[in-house]
């Protein structure tokens, strides 16, 4: 049988990686997909750059464009990055009929609903495997493996970057800033960490993946999105001598009123399986009503455990192409015409628990103030602990911990609580998820 004939857009990390593991495992892939796979050409913007894969035998190009209007190509591997022009590659791909498998998790979050409906018209399939998670095929296990499911909610470490961070605060007792910078040098970093640390790339992935569990079309712009840079060391050690710990999670849960997406540091019971992945490392825990929950974990970035998910969306688009376009896995799970418009709750409907710190005079009645703002706000509180004041300061640091609540009312309460001439500086407020 005729061999199918790759075109990869980029050469780094990603794009190196895949070539290593098409070109090792080739045989084996040939077995699973039912004929060769062939790696024909390849973009890159420095051709004299050195590789970590082997070229020989792949014509190179500084044009992506050669590659995607090449007619002999049958599948274009888009591992550039970004959403920019890499949008306009992928559409015209798609245009000349060519299947495209990508890891382009921002292109994806921000342009999918489009892409996927031109791929529709076409006939052809964008397959993102690689885009959420790296190495976990976690996009699979939603998508067809707990098809038999509602899925109820996930939440996952989908960042391997801000888990690092938190991973080394917690068990090095070491700042924020301390530890960003190794993570820079080591690489786990970019040098504007942005994207990571103010969990935009949480976010981009948490959007397709409430898209593949619920049903519902790509919307980024609706998750509630919040960094890790204000977490500090007292409060990594105050949760852990509380029992949990401090994650840098993206959770989208379904509820009656809508569904909740949100990406947000949150406290967990150290006991949770979830609580105990750590540094570079992900994982996804999903709950499906017939399932229960399950739990994904893996390497979430990395030249060969990403190209593991590339290639496993080339061996899926080459089984599929000799089956009908209208009885293939469709792109977001769902049939494309069955996509619920189910509405995305806005931050302040989220309900949740919270870990409150504040810094209060060591006064008789400030606690009664305290409690007494919660309580008109509905607030029931699980715990208060008073700790002894820091080293040179006076204020005493008083922990609650509360039951679940609407965060309309949380906000509101906060207001209320940093307002009292007792209480200096502002309210910490972390939220507190059990995933039970």
């Amino acid at each position: 049988m005729k061999p199918i004939k790759v075109g990869i857009l980029g050469l780094g990390t990603v794009g190196g990686g895949t070539v290593n593991v098409l070109t090792r495992n080739a045989a084996e892939i040939a077995r699973r997909a039912g004929r060769d796979i062939v790696i024909t050409r390849a973009s890159a913007k420095d051709l004299a750059k050195p590789r970590i894969c082997n070229t020989e035998g792949i014509t190179l190009t500084n044009d992506p464009m050669d590659i995607i209007n090449d007619p002999e190509i049958d599948i274009v591997l888009e591992l550039i990055g970004g959403a920019g022009a890499v949008k306009d590659m992928v559409l015209t791909a798609i245009a000349n009929g060519k299947h495209v498998v990508t890891a382009n998790k921002s292109l994806i979050a921000l342009h999918g609903n489009e892409i996927f409906a031109k791929a529709s018209e076409k006939g052809v399939i964008v397959a993102f495997e690689a885009a959420v998670a790296g190495g976990i095929p976690i996009i699979k296990a939603i998508r067809e493996g707990l098809s038999g499911n509602q899925i109820q909610w996930l939440a996952g470490i989908i960042n391997g970057t801000g888990n690092f961070i938190l991973t080394e605060m917690r068990d090095k007792g070491r700042d924020f800033a301390d530890v960003l910078a190794e993570a820079q040098a080591l690489g786990y970093a970019e040098a504007d960490p942005t994207f990571d640390v103010e969990g935009i790339d949480a976010a981009h992935k948490l959007t397709i993946l409430a898209s593949i569990a619920f049903g519902i079309p790509l919307q980024f712009e609706k998750v509630y999105t919040e960094g890790i840079t204000q977490i500090t060391r007292t409060d990594v050690e105050y949760a852990e001598q509380l029992g949990y710990r401090i994650k840098h999670l993206g959770i989208a849960r379904k509820t009656a009123e809508g569904i909740e997406l949100r990406v947000h540091p949150t406290l967990i019971p150290e006991r949770r399986l979830i609580a105990n992945v750590n540094g570079v490392m992900n994982a996804v825990l999903v709950k499906g009503d017939a399932v229960g929950p399950s739990l994904y974990y893996g390497a979430g970035a990395g030249a060969e455990p990403t190209a593991s998910a590339v290639v496993a969306d080339v061996i899926d688009v080459v089984r599929a192409l000799t089956s009908d376009p209208e009885n293939r896995v469709p792109h977001l799970a769902f049939q494309a015409d069955a996509l619920a418009d189910i509405p995305v709750l806005a931050a302040e409907r989220i309900k949740t628990a919270y870990y409150l710190r504040l810094n209060a005079e060591d006064k008789p009645g400030v606690l009664a103030d305290v409690t007494r703002i919660l309580a008109s706000h509905n607030i029931s509180i699980e715990a208060i602990i008073q700790k002894e004041p820091l080293k040179g300061e006076t204020a005493v640091p008083i922990i609650l911990l509360t039951q679940i609540t609407l965060e309309q009312e949380m906000n509101a309460a906060i207001v209320a609580i940093e307002a009292l001439s007792t209480v200096s500086g502002k309210v910490c407020r972390i939220r507190l998820e059990t995933l039970g």
